[in-house]
């Protein structure tokens, strides 16, 4: 039965990825992008990590994205007259069939370490700890620039929109 929701999520994961790079609309684009992130938690919840499922639906999912549609929303798109395909398609076909065969060449000459039905348990005080108490000043760093960053993107863009 978990061999079956693993092929689901695969799948997602898959799906999304590629609607991520097939799809001409940007917002599909990263709509796409959640769902392929939501993938990825389904099967960090399968392997029995609880918190980097929660960790890539919170922050991923959550945070991430809602800055992407905000600067998605912020740019102009449609001012765009020109062709935004390029004439580096086939490199880019070549270039992402050598990525996909060094994967797929990795994952099946490597020896895992562990067995597979081996659970693992995650220390959620030691990760609390570190989170308030040696990581607390970078996390709130990164905070205040993704804010500083976000209330400079609608400063310019309603600057932009008085000029006209």
């Amino acid at each position: 039965m978990t061999e079956v929701f693993f092929y689901i999520f695969a799948a997602t994961v898959i799906a999304g990825g590629l609607g991520v790079v097939l799809l001409r609309n940007i917002v599909y684009s990263a709509l796409t992008l959640i769902a392929s992130l939501m993938g990825v938690a389904g099967i960090y919840i399968l392997l029995s990590v609880e918190f980097l499922a929660l960790v890539q639906v919170l922050i991923y999912g959550g945070a991430v994205m809602v800055l992407i549609l905000f600067a998605l929303m912020l740019t102009r798109t449609r001012e765009l007259k020109d062709n935004l395909d390029g004439d580096q398609k086939p490199l880019a076909a070549v270039a992402a069939l050598a990525l996909l065969g060094s994967f797929i060449a990795a994952i099946t000459q490597t020896t895992w370490p562990r067995d597979v039905n081996q659970i693992t348990t995650v220390p959620f005080n030691d990760i609390g700890n570190a989170l308030f108490e040696r990581w607390a000043v970078p996390f709130e760093i990164a905070s205040g620039v993704l804010l500083v960053a976000l209330v400079g993107a609608i400063i310019i863009a309603m600057q932009e929109e008085g000029e006209r």
